[in-house]
């Protein structure tokens, strides 16, 4: 009774966040993009609040839990690679996006390669939808268990009521409304996952002790275990295998083209990466001290977080401050859902059926599309999934190795063409997709992202290389 009042209380300042920062949408443009309002605060807590779901509760702490420090390459490499997001994609995407006046990545690869058959923009978008299904499908899962963990509820209880809550906050504002419930739930978030395990770490003697028992039950605690040429290669397949996909994700990639202005990147980065570096360090802290708490094991090591909470604390703190992995999902889905919701409008419906479209009813089909995406979404969750972290890692891969290639080639080369464009788009989808498939049949196991993203830019550069003097490319690339 206790957990469910803290729960509906978090909800209710949510809800009041969402009313006092609200803004009726006439537009589609309003809706999806917030007419690129955003300030620095709102663009950084957006970029990095969407990203980080229930995987940085559950399935990261996870793999920290029983792989031990090694697989803090994981966080390594996203950081490094987020912090080259920001310096080398966001000023630039936020600049060509405003002067070709598009509202997803599918719009912009069309018009920078003049793609006049519109065939481009309906394949991007359909690879994002499949991939964002399984994304959100993800998250609906971390509700489903959080639910079957904390009141006993059954899985579709609640991953059905997952959605009800994800599709009221996007309904209700829009892009500049979440980007408002992005900041205050980001900096919720930020503030358990650091309380949480320094609390608990006292309960077991300290940093000191901690280590110690690490050691005593042979954890690693090295990020080298050895100098090998396998280790170095596990190390880089693990931090680009993540890291490499902040080049495509188009639901963190949007939130760069809504901030207000290219001067503000460099002051919202620098919030953004203090975010990520806090967060992703307390969020490995769990893992380590949630190996002390529970030497057997447990069942589930996805559940790390809520257990470690539900032993220490009263059962209305418990409830309040696991809303912080409530947050965290409904973060990343309600950005997803917006994007998808932006790809049926944009891409799909003014391209198919209508395209002198007024704005009232792109902004009636972007809602539409929201009830729609939430239902597929929805009976992808339903079949059950076992494990958080590889669902994300295959909706991740996909996305990066589609679109982060192909991303870089046009903000930075000259000699993109559209054969290579669709060479490099559909081979790293594929490669990403089919990917589970291949590993099990290679000596060392590789992180799907690592290999696709890498196959597909290079075809990208060497068909565009093969196939630039056939093409006649009128638009260059914006300099900024």
């Amino acid at each position: 009774m206790f957990q469910v009042f803290a729960i509906i209380l978090y909800f209710c300042l949510a809800l009041l966040v969402g009313v006092l920062t609200y803004r009726r949408q006439t537009s589609s443009a309003g809706f999806l993009m917030g007419n690129r309002s955003l300030n620095y605060w709102l663009t950084a807590l957006a970029a990095h609040a969407s990203d980080m779901s229930n995987w940085l509760f559950m399935g990261y702490p996870a793999v920290i839990f029983l792989g031990g420090l090694f697989n803090a390459w994981v966080a390594i490499g996203l950081t490094l690679c987020m912090l080259l997001n920001w310096q080398f994609i966001a000023p630039k995407i936020r600049s060509v996006t405003e002067k070709y006046q598009c509202l997803t990545l599918s719009s912009y690869f069309e018009k920078r390669l003049q793609d006049s058959s519109g065939a481009l923009r309906l394949v991007s978008g359909a690879i994002c939808f499949f991939f964002y299904t399984i994304y959100i499908a993800a998250g609906l899962t971390g509700l489903g268990v959080l639910g079957e963990s904390l009141f006993g509820i059954s899985y579709q209880v609640g991953i059905l009521s997952g959605i009800v809550i994800v599709v009221g906050y996007v309904l209700v504002g829009g892009f500049v409304t979440l980007a408002w419930l992005d900041l205050f739930q980001g900096l919720f978030l930020l503030l358990v996952i650091i309380f949480v395990p320094l609390y608990m770490m006292q309960g077991i003697g300290g940093f000191s002790e901690m280590i110690h028992t690490l050691q005593a039950r042979n954890l690693s605690l090295s990020l080298f275990p050895n100098f090998s040429a396998t280790t170095f290669l596990t190390i880089l397949s693990i931090s680009l295998g993540w890291g490499l996909g902040y080049f495509g994700q188009p639901h963190i990639i949007t939130k760069f083209m809504g901030i207000r202005s290219v001067d503000q990147i460099a002051k919202s980065k620098r919030v953004g990466m203090a975010w990520m570096v806090c967060s992703l360090s307390a969020a490995t802290l769990v893992g380590l001290v949630g190996f002390c708490f529970f030497p057997n094991g447990l069942a589930n090591p996805e559940t790390i977080f809520i257990e470690m909470v539900r032993s220490r604390f009263s059962s209305f703190l418990v409830g309040f401050i696991l809303c912080a992995i409530i947050a965290a999902i409904i973060n990343v889905m309600s950005s997803q859902m917006l994007v998808l919701t932006s790809i049926l409008s944009e891409d799909f419906y003014r391209k198919l059926f209508h395209k002198k479209a007024s704005e009232k009813k792109l902004l009636l089909v972007s809602r539409l599309g929201i009830v729609g995406t939430s239902l597929v979404a929805l009976a992808i969750a339903s079949g059950g999934f076992s494990s958080i972290f590889m669902l994300v890692e295959y909706a991740w891969a996909g996305l990066g190795a589609s679109f982060g290639p192909l991303l870089l080639y046009l903000l930075y080369s000259k000699r993109a063409t559209k054969v290579g464009a669709w060479t490099g788009l559909l081979s790293g989808g594929c490669i990403a997709a089919m990917w589970p498939l291949v590993d099990p049949l290679l000596p060392l196991s590789l992180h799907p992202l690592f290999p696709a993203f890498l196959i597909s830019l290079f075809l990208n550069w060497t068909v565009s290389q093969l196939t630039h003097k056939k093409e006649s490319l009128l638009v260059d690339t914006v300099q900024t």
